[in-house]
């Protein structure tokens, strides 16, 4: 039997000790043996809950503790996560984690770790919940160059834009709405900016590309200024505004990565992506595309990815997963300015229309859904030329890319 500690008890870390315990018999059969919580860490009381027992305060009882072979981080954020999970693979012991932070930030590090130690540091549920993409990535994809991934990352803000689509809130009352139901916190701002699909982002490229893709590098713009105008110019353009992660792999092997609101023709499979769901399309030189979609997140939905890395670490227990990039000195990410695309832009005053039709003179022009604005979506542009266009037109109130 293998013994295991969860870092955590919030609510992935509960969800994953439900999964154990619940599905105990089919794990133990895909494992090849039965795994057992011996400890759980969390600095907070539960008096409730069963098994107190299991329950300590000080990590350094998991850390010295030679009959747990398998630490499961469950705790978020960068700092007693990384200090625990370093501390846990240089004592020799497998970690598995949801924590995408912590693997966006220090994955590199905690990787070569890991392989120095001949232990796994695996993160299925660091990524889409539980959506598998990463374990299909690394390894029924291998045999092809992953020239796009183009994910809906976060659940949140996908609720509310799907929301101001077809419910007619401002962003204001969806987000309001969204916390209510708890799918946003009471501080949104790792959603609503798009810090949260960055780190995805980051972890996509890191596997796809072999390199480690900072966050800083992934030029990131959330959804804080979509309004229900945008939304209704997107709609007659037959399409729909969602928050893109993606990565966009160039011939030289260099690549952009980026999150950004986008209008996605209704077509598209990522359109039809709603609620709190998340969709992912990757895009192989071989395959052509395949969509990846699921619960991007909740309770037990991202505990079985979790849980299903532990049964990995099972398996692997005398011959880790080879998985590792590298140290990011290849500098793989290039500047977002020369990407190409169409635009959708909205610029206020009574001579906005005269001014977007000399800006854009091949564009096509959408109905104003106000006085005194014009909207068009323009031919192909690169970033750099489209922030000059912005720059001179001024009272810019809308702009995004086309997918």
């Amino acid at each position: 039997m293998l013994k295991a500690a969860i870092l955590g008890f919030g609510t992935v870390g509960s969800g994953t000790l439900e999964v154990l315990e619940r599905n105990a018999d089919t794990i133990a059969r895909n494992a090849g043996e039965a795994i057992e919580v011996k400890y759980i860490l969390d600095l907070r009381d539960f008096p409730n809950e069963p098994h107190q027992e299991r329950f300590v305060k000080d990590f350094a009882v998991i850390e010295n503790d030679p009959e747990v072979s398998i630490v499961i981080e469950t705790m978020g954020g960068k700092g007693a996560a990384y200090t625990f999970t370093k501390r846990s693979l240089e004592a020799g012991k497998n970690v598995v984690t949801s924590n995408k932070e912590l693997v966006a930030t220090h994955g590199a590090e905690l990787l070569e770790i890991a392989a120095q130690k001949n232990v796994n540091y695996l993160f299925e549920a660091s990524v889409g919940g539980g959506i598998p993409i990463i374990r299909p990535m690394q390894r029924c994809l291998t045999a092809n160059h992953l020239t796009q991934i183009t994910g809906i990352l976060n659940g949140t803000t996908n609720y509310i834009l799907n929301r101001m689509i077809d419910g007619g809130l401002d962003f204001a009352t969806a987000l309001k709405e969204a916390q209510e139901l708890g799918y946003a916190e009471a501080n949104p701002a790792a959603d609503v900016e798009g810090i949260d699909a960055c780190r995805k982002v980051c972890i996509l490229a890191d596997i796809a590309y072999g390199d480690n893709v900072a966050p800083e590098k992934v030029e990131t713009e959330g959804i804080t200024a979509i309004t229900l105008q945008d939304v209704a110019y997107a709609e007659q353009a037959d399409s729909v505004v969602k928050l893109l992660g993606r990565t966009v792999l160039q011939e030289d092997g260099t690549f952009y990565a980026f999150v950004a609101p986008h209008f996605v023709k209704k077509s598209s499979p990522l359109a039809c992506v709603t609620g709190v769901f998340n969709g992912i399309l990757v895009t192989g030189d071989m395959l052509g595309d395949a969509m990846f979609y699921g619960q991007g997140a909740g309770k037990l939905a991202t505990a079985s990815a979790v849980a299903a890395d532990v049964i990995d670490c099972a398996v692997h227990k005398n011959k880790r997963r080879s998985i590792g990039w590298g140290d990011g000195s290849k500098n793989l990410v290039r500047s977002l300015d020369t990407f190409a695309s169409n635009w959708y832009i909205r610029v206020q005053g009574a001579d906005a229309a005269d001014k977007l039709a000399q800006a854009f003179p091949n564009s096509k022009v959408l109905e104003p859904v106000q006085a005194e604005e014009a909207a068009v979506l323009t031919d192909v542009l690169t970033t750099a030329e489209m922030n000059e266009k912005k720059a001179q037109l001024g009272n810019v109130l809308g702009c995004m890319r086309l997918l």
